[in-house]
């Protein structure tokens, strides 16, 4: 048997090679439809794996309380959109006096500033870093890890201190290989001791979450003082299996704060962190689906392709069967080599396309800004894709050329 199919791998390649146009627009064409597959699948594998890196940080046990809940806000129409007002600094504070639930911890933080130009001695930032207002909760709640120095404390936080805790991207571009820690930058003319550096986060959908300066609440209000500034509070709940109990404390106590009657409808969102990421990757959804049926339609048409060209290559080597028969060739040992023939031609398209379709979704992923990772599943996809097409391609030939009667193949040419 392995002999048998050594034999037929040998006629079948030959036969490839001496017709290789033929065989070049064949496999292009069956690697077209592996390439859209396994594109838009490694696109979207790399789209899941950066939301997952975005929020697994966060971990399943804390929840955020924000002017809206995002995660139910994607699937909706601009008609069905609330103007909620935003949530000011009084409010948070009392939420943050109020919500006394066990084993939870509250941060309040808000985006002080976008775009602004930090300076260290006599070398200054492009004007695109943000300022965020936080206290001492706000690093741990939101997943942030300290690489080099240390958090903020209660201390820093209750005397307003001039301290910073700076993004990863400063050391290599303001300090450039200095180590900041201790070091005076310059925020709007107010000088800031740098006390930590924050772990590199990456960006998020082309955002750098590393050109960021954190510093306490209170300075922050003091140094950009704007109207209607928005606050966000953010809730690490230690146990988890407390987190519903806490979700639905924390709701009462902002329905309280809010003011708001029992039959009044929420005006704010509260988001949990698992809730958010699976709202993000039901949506990535859409895309494998757009992905197989672009893929199925483009293998259904190869597939045809292939089968007309075995049928085209039984027409024409007609006489070698018939000779093939003459000699002793069984009939199962025909349809084998044609159908050895398309298995080949198929696998060719198949590893084609899978090169292709991971190049291409690499380098959308990497322009987008994605965490790329190897997408396994969209390679076990393209095999299996490309094994299907050669059953079913390669059947109808291998089985009409075994069937020739060796007489009239003979007579044929």
């Amino acid at each position: 048997m392995v002999g048998l199919f050594k034999e037929n791998t040998k006629i079948a390649l030959d036969s490839i090679r001496s017709q290789a146009l033929r065989t070049s627009l064949t496999v292009f064409i069956i690697a077209l439809g592996i390439t859209a597959l396994v594109g838009i699948l490694t696109v979207v594998s790399a789209l899941k794996n950066t939301i997952l890196n975005d929020f697994a940080s966060m971990g399943a046990n804390t929840f955020s309380i924000s002017q809206y809940d995002f995660s139910s806000e994607i699937n909706q129409n601009d008609v069905d959109v609330r103007v909620n007002p935003i949530i000011n600094y009084p409010q948070a504070r009392e939420f943050q006096d109020k919500y006394n639930f066990p084993f939870t911890t509250t941060s309040l933080s808000f985006t002080a500033a976008n775009g602004i130009e930090v300076k260290y001695r006599d070398k200054k930032t492009d004007p695109e870093i943000n300022i965020v207002g936080v206290d001492e909760n706000f690093s741990p709640n939101k997943g942030l890890k300290i690489a080099k120095g240390r958090n903020f404390n209660s201390f820093d936080i209750a005397n307003n201190n001039y301290v910073c805790v700076l993004g990863s991207d400063f050391e290599k571009g303001l300090f450039d290989g200095i180590n900041p820690i201790d070091k005076i930058i310059s925020i709007r003319g107010a000088k800031f001791k740098v006390i930590g550096v924050l772990k590199e986060k990456g960006s998020t959908f082309g955002n750098s979450q590393d050109l960021r300066v954190l510093i306490p609440n209170q300075v922050a209000r003091s140094l950009f003082s704007a109207p209607n500034i928005n606050y966000d509070l953010n809730v690490m709940v230690n146990n988890e299996a407390l987190l519903d109990e806490a979700v639905d404390n924390a709701l009462i106590t902002m329905r309280q704060v809010r003011k708001l009657s029992p039959v009044e409808k929420e005006n704010f969102g509260i988001e949990r962190s698992d809730d958010l990421i699976q709202t993000l990757l039901s949506n990535t959804e859409v895309l494998s689906i757009t992905a197989w049926v672009i893929g199925i339609i483009t293998v259904f048409g190869s597939s045809i392709a292939l089968m007309n060209i075995m049928l085209v290559s039984v027409s024409e080597r007609t006489r070698e069967i018939g000779i093939r028969k003459a000699l002793g060739a069984r009939s199962n040992t025909i349809a084998w080599q044609f159908f050895t023939e398309t298995l080949v031609i198929g696998q060719l398209g198949g590893i084609v396309g899978i090169i292709l379709g991971i190049g291409i979704g690499y380098g959308i992923a990497m322009a987008i800004g994605f965490a790329f990772t190897i997408p396994w599943m969209a390679m076990i996809a393209a095999f299996i894709t490309t094994f299907v097409v050669t059953i079913v391609s390669g059947v109808y030939p291998a089985m009409k050329a075994s069937k020739l009667d060796p007489v009239e193949a003979l007579r044929y040419e």
